[in-house]
């Protein structure tokens, strides 16, 4: 598979909220950076970010451009309310070995109706 193909059916499997389905595209040993927190190291640690996430979110992932290049897939995204990211996602042997995403997430935590952390405001 592609990195490009396996983006798409990363999507698919978010949009589903399929958690099982999400972290079996994962390398055991892959890393996935959403920028706005530190760094998960391995597949366990990616799944308990999706339990969270889903567990307290509607999410939708709205494809804008995909584009390959190599190892890398390069996704730019919206959600139906209008918020916008982009992701980066390096494959190897038809795994995701490390994600890194942008995204505003405060602009998340209003929209959702999720209270800010404390430590997120640098208290």
């Amino acid at each position: 598979m592609s990195p490009k193909q396996l983006v798409q059916e990363w999507v698919r499997r978010f949009n589903d909220a399929d958690i099982d389905g999400l972290e079996s595209l994962y390398a055991v040993d892959a890393v996935n950076h959403q920028v706005v927190t530190d760094p998960l190291h391995g597949r366990a640690a990616i799944r308990r970010m999706f339990d969270i996430e889903f567990g307290r979110a509607k999410m939708t992932c709205i494809p804008e451009n995909l584009f390959e290049d190599g190892e890398w897939a390069i996704l730019e995204w919206r959600d139906p309310a209008g918020l916008r990211g982009c992701g980066f996602f390096r494959v190897q042997n038809d795994q995701i070995v490390f994600q890194r995403g942008y995204f505003d997430q405060l602009s998340f935590f209003r929209q959702q109706g999720i209270a800010v952390p404390e430590s997120y405001l640098g208290a």
